[in-house]
């Protein structure tokens, strides 16, 4: 079957409420889904070699919420667990990351982004999607974690706790997942900020070759059970980052284990 072929029964299959033109009340388009999980395709299937472990512990249907570390200095991590999202899962599923804000500034980006499921980082935007049972995918790092340069591509910076409360509110299982590569990938060895504010960005990474358009390399997807904590999202902030705390040490050793899958420890 070719890749065509492949993502077009896949956005067939996949069990989102699409109208008769092809739209579902977000505002995903098939025809734009099409069109963007062919990208994704060719850099997943034939660009780079993606190796997953875990992906059964993704709930094939109803709410979860993928919370992961951000790994290169764009958001190739994003794209690629996507792909496997969509690729790998039967039936497949359309993950919804929260993008950041300056995306929706940009000409055109903003609307095709959302056409293709992928929405503002806002709580309000996140809370109605679990409520209808999405899968959202959230990186608690923010830019801050994408600005990672090479010699820290295993690192984690500061969470932010909005994903917890929101997943409490809505009782929704969290499931922690470590991505590896992205920093072999684009090797970011300087940000340049003053840069990025000229073209409505946090930042512009630069790599050894200048432009960050990513190198051919292995990544890898590690995905671990889900987490169930319990709340209503009101608790007191201490709890809340206890709980944040948790996660992170879970995604810190996921990113010791795909580590060691790839042989660097």
């Amino acid at each position: 079957m070719s890749l065509y072929e492949d993502v077009k029964a896949r956005v067939d299959r996949l069990e989102l409420p699409f109208g008769p033109d092809g739209i579902d009340p977000y505002g995903v388009s098939k025809k734009d889904l099409a069109r963007f999980f062919m990208f994704l395709g060719a850099m997943y299937k034939h660009y780079f070699t993606v190796h997953h472990t875990g992906l059964e512990h993704i709930p094939a249907k109803g709410r979860a919420m993928m919370i992961g570390n951000h790994s290169g200095g764009v958001a190739l991590d994003a794209g690629m667990t996507l792909a496997s999202l969509f690729f790998e899962l039967e039936p497949p599923r359309l993950g919804h990351s929260m993008v950041e804000k300056f995306i929706s500034r940009m000409p055109f980006a903003g609307m095709w982004t959302a056409r293709c499921g992928q929405i503002v980082g806002l709580p309000e935007h996140a809370l109605r999607l679990l409520r209808d049972d999405r899968l959202v995918l959230v990186f608690p790092e923010g830019a801050h974690g994408t600005e990672k340069l090479y010699t820290q591509r295993y690192s984690l910076v500061d969470f932010g706790t909005g994903f917890m409360r929101l997943a409490l509110e809505t009782q929704t299982p969290i499931v922690p997942f470590a991505f590896l590569g992205g920093g072999d990938a684009i090797p970011t060895i300087f940000n340049a900020y003053g840069l990025g504010k000229l073209v409505g960005a946090p930042y512009v990474p630069f790599t050894p070759w200048v432009v960050p358009l990513p190198r051919p390399t292995r990544l890898d997807i590690v995905v671990d059970e889900p987490m169930i904590f319990e709340g209503n999202g009101s608790e007191e902030d201490d709890v809340i980052e206890g709980y944040v705390a948790q996660v992170k040490g879970k995604i810190a050793g996921l990113i010791e284990r795909g580590r060691r899958l790839r042989g660097e420890i």
